[in-house]
């Protein structure tokens, strides 16, 4: 079946002339006659009569043309969504992060520039929300400390420093600027689990430095530690792009070497110029 030929006759049932149907399809009318013609000759059909005033529809004709119609009326209908999906008017974009606090800001600007985009966003620890990516069960995800890998494109955001968290009872709390890592020698602490990526960080700086804090808590959130914290079972570590707004806790920055963490905006890199996955990197403060 020749497609071209079906769009001609279609043009044609359309606007009830063989001139308008070719100013419709953009081609001369010829070649709008020579395709119905010739669809006409290779079925043994009669679709059309002509007269010398308009083209009428036979009963075969009729009943063609409702099955074109309904026909390239999807395929109009398919051109419109893909052209607004260009346009970025429609869309859905698949986000991970390894926390909200840096991609909410992202969204929001999304949201706000785009409004008929979709986004789901699926939040994880950093091994989950690198595995999501990869796995393309995510156009675009925020990291923290990820390798460079071959196929992967990153974009470096800020970096973000290691904060000791203290209730607001605490004697450092009334203190400005930062900590010493040696004042948390032999301190008591509540900590993310050994997994974390801060906790990670965290210890290794400590391994470095020779400072041995008192671990008596592991929790598997940072809601969990700020509850720890708030309720003065110890002091707690937070990353400073995780930063919230709980009055019974406040943050101190720690002086010492390796307490920082590098993040990345981060997408396959064969996908990289997709429209929507581009606009999103856009918005992406830089490092």
């Amino acid at each position: 079946m020749n497609l071209f030929q079906l769009r001609a006759f279609d043009a044609v049932a359309r606007e009830g002339s063989f001139t308008r149907a070719a100013e419709r399809l953009f081609i001369s009318q010829p070649a709008v006659t020579g395709h119905v013609k010739a669809l006409e000759e290779h079925y043994q059909i009669t679709l059309l009569r002509r007269t010398a005033r308009r083209v009428e529809l036979t009963e075969e004709g009729t009943r063609l043309a409702a099955i074109t119609r309904a026909l390239f009326s999807l395929a109009e209908e398919a051109q419109a969504m893909l052209e607004a999906n260009r346009q970025l008017l429609t869309g859905r974009l698949e986000v991970a992060a390894d926390g909200p606090h840096r991609v909410m800001p992202m969204l929001a600007q999304l949201r706000e520039r785009y409004p008929g985009i979709t986004v789901n966003l699926r939040l994880g620890n950093a091994q989950e929300t690198l595995a999501a990516l990869l796995s393309e069960h995510a156009d675009v995800a925020v990291l923290t400390e990820v390798e460079p890998r071959k196929g992967l494109y990153l974009q470096a955001l800020q970096p973000s420093r290691i904060c000791a968290l203290l209730p607001v009872a605490h004697p450092w709390a009334a203190s400005a600027g930062e900590l010493s890592l040696a004042d948390l020698d032999k301190q008591i602490m509540v900590l993310r689990e050994p997994s974390s990526i801060t906790r990670r960080t965290f210890d290794l700086a400590c391994a470095e430095a020779r400072v041995q804090p008192r671990v008596v808590l592991e929790l598997d959130s940072r809601e969990a530690v700020t509850e720890a914290v708030a309720a003065q079972l110890g002091i707690g570590i937070v990353s400073s792009a995780e930063l919230g707004h709980d009055p019974r806790v406040l943050a101190r920055p720690i002086a010492g070497g390796g307490l920082v963490n590098q993040h990345m905006l981060g997408c396959l890199e064969r996908r990289r110029e997709l429209r929507l996955i581009q606009a999103f990197l856009d918005l992406a403060p830089q490092a």
